[in-house]
């Protein structure tokens, strides 16, 4: 997520030309890692507390195609959470305005957003390493210089390396529901989330969250409704029509097919009272 090397401070392992770039049929020598310019496999390391997390990484496989963009891009277009520093986003993004995007799977409606909105900077988080190669390649064929990819946990991002009011927005689409109920204390959206969301982001700034999982989002709805920091933009307290801005993912698309219900939810971060 930077347009300069922004993954770690710490130096990465010196590799062998001709080890830079994983092949199909090589196995990586021990405490090789698996991308040397990409992205790591646990950037935080045990620098932070152990605590409940929202998501699971999932292993699955990369393609040469995502292999190449994350070796090529992550150095340019790459950031690793690894909570040690905090982010200058006017550096960044040259300016612009920024929104945060917590979990873009494979990266086609982020790159399509970006698109549509080059004057907005998309900060888009997510562990899955083939999405973050996916999107790491369209940014590049399309030209958006608008996309910064990051890698890790966004708490530990919202906590530990953003300024305060530093965000001019915030999307959460298609988040994991849990659904199982001993697992809803992992679902993001919660009271403890929101409250440290709202310390990031500009008065004025839009909460945009959507699922397609009937009991996220009235515990979405509930929750927004009750933070004294977020106003529904719906005049009638509900749901909100899903904004053009927003694609139709291919995902969303299967579940609608399966007669599913997709919620939109808009919320506005109000102004902080001024005391005196």
């Amino acid at each position: 997520m930077s347009d300069s090397r922004n993954a770690s401070e710490e130096p990465r392992p010196a590799v062998p030309a001709d080890t830079a770039r994983p092949s199909a049929g090589r196995s990586r020598p021990k405490g090789e890692p698996r991308f040397p310019e990409g992205p790591r496999a646990d950037p935080a390391g045990s620098h932070f507390e152990r605590r409940i997390r929202s998501f699971q990484p999932r292993r699955s496989r990369v393609t040469p195609g995502q292999a190449d963009a994350l070796q090529r891009l992550w150095p340019k277009w790459g950031l690793d959470i690894d909570g040690q520093r905090v982010l200058d986003l006017d550096e960044m993004f040259g300016g612009l305005p920024v929104v945060l995007e917590i979990g873009f799977g494979m990266g086609e409606a982020t790159a399509r957003m970006a698109a549509q909105d080059p004057g907005t900077g998309i900060l888009a988080v997510d562990v899955h390493t083939p999405g973050q190669g996916n999107l790491l390649n369209l940014a590049d064929r399309g030209g958006l210089a608008n996309v910064r990819v990051g890698n890790g946990d966004a708490i530990i991002l919202l906590r530990e390396m953003l300024e305060p009011d530093a965000l001019d927005g915030l999307r959460v689409y298609f988040p994991d529901p849990w659904p199982k109920k001993r697992h809803h204390k992992r679902r993001l959206i919660q009271p403890e989330f929101l409250d440290l969301a709202a310390a990031r982001l500009r008065p004025g700034a839009v909460v945009h969250c959507a699922t397609d999982w009937e009991p996220y989002a009235e515990q979405m709805l509930q929750v927004l409704t009750a933070h004294p920091d977020f106003e529904n933009t719906q005049e009638d307290g509900g749901y909100a029509p899903r904004p053009e801005f927003r694609p139709l993912t291919r995902f969303e698309g299967q579940g609608l097919e399966k007669g599913h219900v997709v919620h939109d939810l808009l919320f506005r971060r109000v102004a902080r009272p001024v005391d005196g």
